[in-house]
């Protein structure tokens, strides 16, 4: 029904990307580089195109879906004129005349059941773990079924900034085919940017992770240390110790019969790890610990988020926390993981070189030696060897020290 005169601005290779009618296309870039921007102009397309036959457009949580899909369709529908219902509980955009545009979360795939597609776009397909992409890819597939005019192909569509050698660089590169093809565009093509968005880039990721979020490379992020290549006990070492007066900024993580937990102070803006506790029973045990060792102290604690789930007595970890009467800064959902281990890296060593985190390695034994010694293993921080009990709490602090805001909302401050 849309043809090339379709009122859109699309950059070449959006172009080729829009107007793909190969089973699965994939459009594979940098951050900025127009991804959702030409995904949600196809989606739109495609569901004017089949008139009263839905379309779906899946996203890894439903916190994107209302951060990324409500904002973009709307906005797109608005700018084609036209007239459409947002049911945001039901996750489904209503167009007078056409039909459905129904928005699911990829984290839960089992979810994803109960209705009948033409048409189907992934939107960053690479930011699950693979082997849940790929649950929700076959349950993808078995929705988008719905009998499509002139025996049309059923299409699955992706658009993803790569995050290493995951599912995306399995799908299309390792087992290519005839019927898959991809499309790959870097963040400097696209001249609508801010001078200054690819500077900003450049202040935040490392170098290895600028090859994928800048120009859409396939990279391996996650073999050898997580922290390793840019933690050294030298460099990053601080004699600095805990005085009298000073603020205690906690990293804590929730773990049955094995909390962690790492202390840190902040100097000018810096912060430095002196102390850590671990092998902490409870929640109770941990706040036992932390009044005996730091008394007198102000504290303020930075917990894994799960921790706000109630426990059997009716009390969550955090509301104990709050109730023993320190200060509790906890975001409303955790970060992805490479975000905090990214957060982490660049604190250890910045763009220039230059440490922004310092640890005293006499006092933080056990966190320097995991800093030194955890692996990535099949994507994620191997949890094997309980090194990434510590590293997780410590992480916690710094994820929100260094990121002043997160799209996973404000700290809840008590």
């Amino acid at each position: 029904m849309i043809g090339r005169a379709v009122d859109i601005e699309l950059l070449p290779t959006q172009e080729e990307f829009f107007f793909s009618e190969a089973l699965h296309s994939a459009f594979i870039g940098g951050f900025g580089s127009g991804k959702s921007h030409v995904g949600v102009a196809k989606i739109v397309r495609k569901k004017l195109q089949y008139k009263g036959i839905p379309v779906s457009y899946y996203l890894p949580t439903y916190q994107l879906i209302k951060d990324i899909a409500f904002e973009k369709i709307a906005l797109r529908l608005d700018e084609w004129g036209i007239h459409y219902r947002l049911r945001e509980t039901d996750k489904e955009f209503i167009l007078r005349d056409y039909g459905k545009i129904i928005m699911r979360s990829m984290d839960t795939p089992e979810t994803i059941v109960g209705y009948e597609v033409g048409y189907s776009l992934i939107d960053e397909a690479d930011i699950l773990p693979q082997d849940k992409m790929q649950k929700a890819f076959v349950k993808i597939i078995a929705r988008n079924r719905a009998k499509l005019p002139n025996k049309e192909l059923n299409c699955t569509d992706i658009v993803s900034t790569p995050e290493g050698f995951g599912w995306v660089w399995s799908f299309f590169v390792k087992n290519a085919k005839e019927n898959r093809v991809m499309f790959k565009a870097k963040t400097k093509d696209n001249p609508f940017l801010p001078p200054e968005y690819i500077e900003a880039l450049k202040d935040t990721y490392t170098d290895e992770q600028l090859d994928a979020y800048l120009d859409g490379e396939f990279v391996n992020l996650t073999s050898g240390g997580v922290y390793s290549k840019y933690f050294s006990r030298s460099i990053n070492h601080t004699n600095r110790t805990v005085k009298d007066g000073d603020i205690l900024h906690i990293g804590m993580d929730f773990n049955v019969t094995n909390m962690s937990a790492v202390i840190h102070v902040i100097d000018d803006d810096v912060p430095k790890a002196v102390g850590e506790i671990t092998g902490a029973y409870d929640t109770d045990d941990m706040i036992r610990i932390i009044k005996e060792k730091y008394s007198g102290h102000k504290i303020v604690i930075y917990p894994d988020a799960s921790g706000q789930n109630k426990k059997t007595s009716g009390k969550s970890d955090v509301q104990m926390l709050k109730e023993a009467g320190f200060t509790v800064r906890v975001l409303s959902k955790n970060p992805f993981v490479k975000d905090r281990v990214n957060a982490m890296n660049r604190a250890f060593k910045d763009k220039y070189g230059i440490p922004q985190y310092f640890i005293n390695t006499n006092n933080c034994i056990d966190y320097t030696e995991a800093l030194e010694k955890i692996v990535w293993k099949n994507g994620e921080p191997d949890k094997t060897n309980g090194f990434d009990h510590i590293t997780d709490a410590g992480g916690y602090f710094i994820y929100q020290n260094k990121t002043k805001s997160s799209s996973w909302g404000k700290s809840k401050l008590n």
